[in-house]
């Protein structure tokens, strides 16, 4: 026999071998595995989903982050717009309050000059009637000690004054 042409005993006995291997791989070892391949496939699908899902929320946490970041810096720039104009509000009322008091004060003390100012005129003129009487009564004194003289005065004042 050649090594071509199998021998019918030998193909006989090697068919039963692989009916029975195909038997008992089929009822004791198939179903295992094709559970096990089934199963491992399946929480590869599910993995697979997990880090779709995951990474989904990933992308809307940060679309998130964004919008958070952006109101956050909208409100701090409108605390630092309010807390600029507030200042500006206090600065100019205190300005004006300032204004109001620096007026207030110079009209009083105005007043208050202007008063000091009469005062001291009406003391001035006070004392120089004082002194005009003492001088004049001094003067008037030396002047009317001979009566040549009082005549004399006399005589002048009724020519300056006029009797229509």
């Amino acid at each position: 026999m050649g090594l071509l042409t199998p021998d019918p005993g030998l193909v006989f006995w090697s068919a039963l071998t692989f009916g029975l291997l195909v038997f008992i791989l089929k009822r004791y070892a198939w179903k295992p595995i094709l559970h096990a391949v089934k199963s491992r496939e399946e929480t590869i699908e599910y993995a697979l989903a997990a880090a779709e899902k995951a990474r989904a929320e990933v992308e809307d946490l940060n679309v998130t982050k964004v919008q958070i970041m952006d109101e956050a810096k909208a409100q701090r720039d409108d605390l630092i717009k309010q807390a600029r104009d507030i200042k500006k509000s206090m600065l100019d009322d205190a300005k004006l309050k300032a204004q109001s008091e620096a007026d207030k004060i110079i009209a009083a003390a105005r007043v208050q000059i202007e008063r000091e100012k009469n005062e001291a005129i009406l003391q001035l003129k006070e004392k120089v009637a004082e002194f005009s009487v003492d001088i004049a009564s001094k003067l008037l004194e030396e002047e009317l000690q001979t009566s040549d003289k009082q005549k004399a005065i006399i005589d002048k004042y009724l020519q300056e004054v006029n009797f229509n």
